[in-house]
Formats: C-alpha cells, structure tokens, sequence
C-alpha cells in the first residue's frame, strides 16, 4: 500500500510503495539519485546499477514531472550526506521496483523555485503546473485549513451554514451583476449574486437567527487591481444583535484564527482587544478608511487589526448622484423616513450608517453593518437615492413584502476570505491563494475563457451577438 513522504521517517527499515512526480535528478557515477515528490514532501530515491541492473536502466530514462511509482527500503543516509533543508533529509529509498505510470513533456518554466520570477500570465495559462511548486501548494493547503477552523468556528458558536442560490434576481448592489438569460422565459434574465445579502437577512425573517457560509460571489467589474470576477466571502447574519455583538465576534474570531494557525506571528492589540477607529479618524490621521496601523510596515510577520466604525451612510458618484457608502440595506442613524430625508435634503454627508469594517494590515478583509429591517425606512433610503416607488417596488418588492410578516432586528459581516488568506500567508495578491484564477480583466488563460458559443446556443436563448465597432 502506498504511504506518504510525510510518513517516510517513521518506516526505516522497511520496504515501502511510493508514487508521486520526478523532481529532480543527480547521477553519481552508477548511482542515480531522484527527488520524488508527492502532495507532503519530497523524498530522495537511490538506483543503484550493481544491486537492480534493470531497475537502474529504467530509471536512466527518467526525466523531470514524469509519474512514477517505486517499491524499496527506507534506509538512513549516510553521514555528510544528510539534507537539513528538508524533513525527510535524514533517510532515502534504495528502490527495488519502479514503474513509469507517464511521462511527460519539459514544463514551460522552473517547477522548484518560488515562481514570482517567471510572468504571471504564463503561470497561469499552466496553472496547474504551477500548482505544483511548494509555495503555490501550501498555500491551497493553508486555505483548506483556514476554511476547515471557520467552519468549526461558527458550527460552535450556534451558526446553522445554509446555501444561497446562485441564480437569481439582479439588483443594484454596486457593480455590474453578471446575467445569466433564461431559456425557458426568452427575453428574461438571472443575475449570479455580488453577496448572499437578501438572501441571509431572509434566512433572518424566516427565523433561522444564526446563518453563515463560505459564499461565492460574483462582480463583473472593471479592471482594477487586486480583484477577481469571482470570489469567496465568510458570510454572517444573526438576528438581535447590536454592532457590538458583531464586532465581538469576529474579534474572537481572528483572535483565536491567529493563535491556532498562525501562533508565530505577532497579533498587535490594545488591552487584550482590536482597538476601534472612527472613520474620521482614519480618513484624517491616515487619508484612507483601510488604515495600516503595524508599528513596522515592512514587518509580514505582524498583524495589526482594525475596527473602523461611524461611517457616513451615503457618498456621491462621479455623475453626482448618491448611492450607499456601503450598501442600501445598512441601518442608517435616524428614528425614522422623516427625520432621514429631512436630513438628507439639508447635509446627506452628516447621516451615519451602522457600518463596520475590519482592517488588516492595511487591508479591508471583514465590511459588514446593523440591517435595516423597518420597510418605510428602507424604502425612504431607496427614495432619497433616486429609486422612483415603481422600480423600487420591482427590484425590491419581494424583500419589502418580507418586512411585513414580523422582521427581527439584524445584522451581519462578511470576510473578503481570498483577501485574508494572502494576508496571513504573507502573499503580494490574491491569485498567489485561489487554485485557478483569472487575469485582472477577467480572463481565464488555462480555459480559454470568455469564449464564442454556437449559434445553436444563442438562438435557442432568443439571443444574437452585436460586434462593437472596435471589432469591425
């Protein structure tokens, strides 16, 4: 049976079956040496031409990335020769069988270094080689482990984790929605969903009180730096909370993340707590809402977290219209629809939302706020934002009608989870920790993707292509 190059120092003296990729190769006069590698480590294999003639001719036709599996006895290397940089530099496999399973073509770039030499498209048109190098899949193993405590986390705190469609009704949340058209109702389109956010405050209602998941969402933005079309939130709503309910609990979450997973990086706090920051004591002090506050900005081995909380309730666009500084269903700090657009007619900038954020390092990872569950005030929000009732009623109708079967008061957060990892694994971008990203404009160079679909398909979609007029 097949044993793992993590167990290899257990079985000395022991004859052994492995398998895994050729990493590397070292001939010694009749004595050829191969790095083997499996998903836990590398081992070093010996062929030795006086003991296995046949054995060691096979293994001469060896070549790097070739799958191979061998059968041999786990012995200790000789002393001068033991490897330090590894774990299992103090023993080898003198191997006795060997059978090619497939070989394979010269990879496009170096497989053994840590890859931020080589461009990045290239690494990710063969991302699945790249995979293979050590950094790239320890960090997959390291989301697995983070992903692994959140579950546990909130499963012991009382949360229930509930799926959320990912077809659904498009709604303005911010960015472009990704459309998905029905075939069945020609002319009729679902939307992929930016965030679980109607969805969870109706889990809310439907009085479930404790909800999360590991959400995939979806944006079909711009091209803008360190973001993806698709990407993963921890998503959480509870029901009779206040913003210090939220907060305490994410606070324990990242207390407890940090000394279980991470106990060898300094986790920078004030009194044992994540210190609290007014968001215009952010934007004055340090000129952005996502403050770094480490005490050294060029120490990764630090985490420094921030809550950032008073946040205006609204901002204004570019075209001058208003929109929601976070999003429209956030608790604005009003009694109720008169106060809110008596204010909002005089200074809409002086309205606070019951918004929170947690930064780290510089970094947004966790945005979230207090629901507001009163319908006349959800609706004057809409209202003072431009929504005429008509489209409001349309976009929003199903949620508002919700609001009249008895709404507990709610709120919630979710974690930017492709964000947190990079952070905690000291990565420059969120690529370096997603297994198949895509490029900042969205493409997937491994898939080929966006690509044409046939006709057949469009016209069974009721839809045709228009060519712009940069592609005449």
């Amino acid at each position: 049976m097949r044993i793992l190059a993590s167990e290899i120092l257990e079985k000395v003296g022991e004859r052994v079956e492995l398998a895994g990729w050729v990493s590397a190769r070292r001939d010694h006069g009749k004595l050829i040496f191969i790095d083997l590698r499996d998903r836990t480590g590398v081992v070093q294999l010996v062929f030795n031409a006086n003991k296995q003639v046949d054995v060691y001719k096979l293994a001469d036709t060896l070549r790097p990335e070739w799958v191979i599996r061998i059968v041999g006895e786990v012995g200790e290397r000789p002393a001068g020769m033991i490897n330090e940089d590894i774990e299992t530099g103090k023993v080898e496999v003198a191997v006795e069988e060997l059978e090619i399973l497939a070989e394979a073509e010269t990879p496009p770039f170096e497989l053994s270094t840590d890859g931020y030499e080589i461009n990045e498209e290239l690494r990710m048109k063969y991302r699945y080689l790249d995979m293979r190098r050590g950094r790239i899949k320890k960090n997959l193993i390291a989301r697995h482990e983070i992903t692994d405590f959140t579950r546990r986390f909130f499963y012991d705190h009382g949360f229930t984790e509930v799926e959320t469609p990912y077809i659904s009704k498009s709604t303005p949340e911010g960015a472009r929605d990704y459309l998905v058209p029905s075939r069945l109702q020609p002319g009729m389109f679902y939307a992929l969903p930016q965030s679980p956010q109607q969805y969870k405050q109706l889990l809310m209602i439907g009085g479930l009180e404790r909800y999360f998941q590991m959400a995939r969402c979806f944006r079909d933005e711009d091209t803008r730096g360190d973001r993806q079309p698709e990407f993963t939130q921890i998503d959480i709503e509870m029901s009779f909370v206040e913003q210090e309910d939220v907060l305490g609990l994410i606070e324990e979450y990242l207390i407890q993340l940090s000394s279980k997973l991470y106990p060898h990086k300094k986790l920078t706090l004030e009194n044992g707590r994540i210190p609290r920051m007014l968001y215009e004591v952010a934007m004055s002090k340090y000129g952005t809402d996502r403050p770094d506050v480490r005490k050294d900005k060029k120490d990764d081995n630090e985490f420094a977290p921030v809550f950032v909380v008073d946040f205006p309730m609204f901002e204004q666009r570019e075209d001058k219209s208003w929109g929601a500084a976070h999003h429209p269903f956030t608790m604005p700090d009003v009694k109720d629809a008169k106060e809110l657009k008596a204010k909002f007619k005089k200074a809409p900038l002086s309205i606070k939302g019951l918004q929170y954020d947690v930064v780290l390092n510089g970094w947004e990872i966790f945005g979230g706020s207090i629901r507001n569950h009163n319908p006349e005030l959800l609706k004057a929000v809409f209202e003072v934002m431009g929504h005429k009732s008509k489209d409001i009623e349309e976009r929003f109708g199903h949620l508002l009608k919700a609001f009249r079967y008895g709404v507990p008061p709610h709120g919630g957060i979710a974690c930017g989870f492709d964000r947190l990892v990079a952070i905690l694994q000291n990565e420059p971008n969120i690529r370096e920790v997603i297994a198949f990203p895509k490029t900042g404009d969205g493409r997937d160079l491994m898939m080929d993707a966006p690509s044409a679909v046939d006709k057949k398909q469009l016209k069974e979609l009721g839809l045709s292509v228009k060519k712009s007029k940069k592609n005449e």
